[in-house]
């Protein structure tokens, strides 16, 4: 009983919930970390069909993977269209700016139906990755 509270414990440590943020506007103006991302890290997370699976609806700019999405706008030019602030709230939780959005919130626990016991009260990217993928796609201009 006493490894199955101490695995409880350390189980929650290490995933946390996401934190509220502040959302000015259609824009979410600090960083979740406090730290700019890593573009490298964030191009990988975009490419990932295990973790960020972006591909999977959006195209980008990415030559070497193959079968990329139609179903959302092309990821190219992002840093363009978009300021890093407005990326951030697409990331973290798109259905602010759009109830009928088919992307997931990256970054949000509640409110949310359907979720597995696995997953429920995690996010899908830590605020790390989000920032990651936030300088990655700030990079994308036309």
């Amino acid at each position: 009983m006493w490894n199955l509270a101490l695995l409880l414990v350390v189980l929650a440590l290490a995933v946390p919930a996401a934190r509220a943020q502040q959302v000015v506007g259609d824009a979410i103006p600090t960083s979740l970390t406090g730290q700019p991302g890593d573009a490298g890290r964030g191009r990988a997370i975009v490419a990932s069909r295990n973790l960020g699976l972006c591909l999977l609806c959006h195209s980008g700019p990415i030559a070497e993977e193959r079968f990329q999405g139609n179903l959302a706008p092309s990821l190219a030019g992002a840093g363009s269209r978009w300021s890093e602030e407005q990326l951030r709230l697409r990331i973290v939780d798109g259905a602010r700016l759009n109830p009928d959005t088919i992307m997931p919130p990256y970054y949000r626990t509640g409110g949310l139906q359907r979720v597995a016991r696995n997953f429920q009260g995690k996010t899908i990217l830590s605020a790390g990755q989000v920032e990651d993928v936030v300088a990655y796609l700030a990079t994308l201009r036309d």
